[in-house]
């Protein structure tokens, strides 16, 4: 009999030893371990050579580890402007973690969330930021770059705009645009270019936390600037929106990149600052780390 009671208690003990170890995988947060590393901002090419391989074990899926590399750079010091081609007219770096601004932290968390060292990184970026030059070969081109945030999220391969996905057209506001120039006829940039589209996104009426819900997990945020469309320019702002609720993105004015709730950076006590959202999916670089797309 006791040892009937013995077999039965035993059994009970280790129905509650897998019931708790279940619950506490369910609840553990995996993005726990960023809190463990160095700041990204810190890091040498060689740590980097270290670490970006631990991202992949930890985060097998390309989303969700765009998603912890993007969390990891909370914090990183703003200047904006930092990206260029390492040659005139831009000679600031190609891809750099030490500082950022809003299109650098969207970009360069890209291309490292696609690499295993900072050479592959760089080789994404190059991807990445620039256009096919007369060559078909991209290369850091100033005149190549993705200069304008809507045409990068109409046209570039690694983005794609969903904007329209999320609304049918007659919900939403457009503007037609000539990019890169300016109500006076000049150009805004010096680059023998322009692109006119008409441009569709979801205006301040339609932003809530109803939306936010409908989002994948991790997804781009270009901010709508009605006062630039005169310079020939749609988009004032970017960053990231995870978890359908928070905004990831370099702030200005905080002079940092930072994490805080989507709606309340956007609708402030004295009115929201843009005139509307668009809304993108990240797309992997074919050939490089994207197990689990």
């Amino acid at each position: 009999m006791n040892n009937k009671r013995n077999k039965l208690l035993l059994a009970a003990i280790t129905v509650a030893f897998l019931v708790s170890a279940c619950s506490q995988s369910k609840t553990e947060d995996p993005y726990a371990w960023l809190a463990q590393q160095p700041k990204p901002w810190t890091l040498t090419n060689d740590d980097l050579n270290k670490i970006l391989p631990q991202f992949q074990s930890h985060f097998p899926d390309f989303h969700q580890r765009l998603k912890a590399f993007a969390i990891w750079r909370v914090g990183t010091p703003y200047e904006i402007f930092k990206l260029g081609e390492g040659k005139e007219p831009d000679a600031d770096p190609v891809i750099r973690l030490d500082v950022s601004d809003c299109t650098g932290h969207v970009l360069t968390s890209m291309a490292y969330a696609q690499a295993n060292t900072w050479t592959q990184a760089y080789q994404n970026m190059v991807q990445i930021h620039y256009k096919r030059g007369s060559s078909g070969e991209k290369r850091p081109d100033y005149k190549n770059r993705w200069h304008f945030t809507v045409d990068r999220i109409r046209s570039n391969p690694y983005t794609m705009d969903i904007t329209q996905q999320l609304f049918p057209r007659s919900e939403l506001d457009s503007v037609s645009i000539t990019l890169n120039k300016k109500a006076d006829g000049s150009e805004l940039l010096p680059l023998d270019w322009d692109r006119k589209l008409k441009v569709f996104y979801i205006p301040n009426d339609k932003i809530d936390e109803a939306l936010l819900a409908r989002l994948p997990e991790i997804c781009g945020v270009a901010f709508v600037k009605p006062s630039f469309f005169k310079d020939g320019i749609v988009i004032g702002h970017e960053g990231m929106i995870i978890d359908g609720k928070d905004l990831i993105h370099a702030s200005q004015s905080a002079g940092e990149t930072v994490r805080l709730p989507f709606l309340e950076y956007y609708f402030p006590e004295d009115g929201a600052f843009f005139g509307g959202i668009m809304i993108y999916t990240f797309k992997p670089i074919p050939g490089t780390l994207s197990a689990g797309v």
